[in-house]
């Protein structure tokens, strides 16, 4: 709505949607039920807002991000078929105009992590793992720290309690 020049406003009475276009008229009005707001799409004037035809390549924009972001093909089969009401009508030879940015970031991928890590230990304390945290609640004595150390090849581990994360040194 806001594409087509109408001002939409939100406050503690309702939503209203004006024209900006028409000094502002009203169109439309809408309720407020708690932390939500209901617009009466039944309305004639917001009817005609919801469909309202682009030109070209606008057109196809509009109706790709409307319809969940459907491909050409699909689009030009639902106007075909004459599956949804109001859609615009698309010349055969229309292409989508640029690449939707929402598709093109829905299709990226990630490279899955590598199965075994680039370095293994061979031998027991070749490598050791080490982490210093703290406690939600002291342990007894007051310890409120403590600091674990794992052995990359045997996976044992040792942990010490701290009172002060200063005791914790190389």
């Amino acid at each position: 709505m806001v594409e087509q020049g109408l001002h939409v406003t939100f406050n503690l009475n309702g939503c209203f949607v004006e024209n900006m276009k028409n000094k502002g008229k009203l169109i439309a009005k809408g309720e407020r039920n708690g932390r939500m707001f209901t617009l009466d799409v039944n309305m004639h004037e917001v009817n005609s807002m919801l469909f309202t035809h682009g030109k070209g390549d606008e057109a196809i924009r509009i109706w790709h991000k409307r319809l969940d972001h459907v491909n050409l093909q699909h689009l030009k089969l639902m106007e075909k078929e004459n599956l949804v009401v109001g859609l615009s009508k698309f010349g055969t030879k229309e292409v989508m105009p640029k690449v939707c940015e929402t598709c093109h970031l829905g299709k990226q991928v990630r490279h899955p992590f590598p199965i075994q890590t680039t370095h293994v230990s061979s031998k027991s304390l070749e490598m050791i793992h080490s982490n210093v945290s703290t406690t939600k609640t002291k342990f007894i004595g007051g310890c409120g720290y403590y600091v674990n150390f794992i052995d990359d090849h045997t996976k044992k581990m040792w942990v010490y309690f701290m009172k002060h994360k200063s005791e914790f040194f190389f």
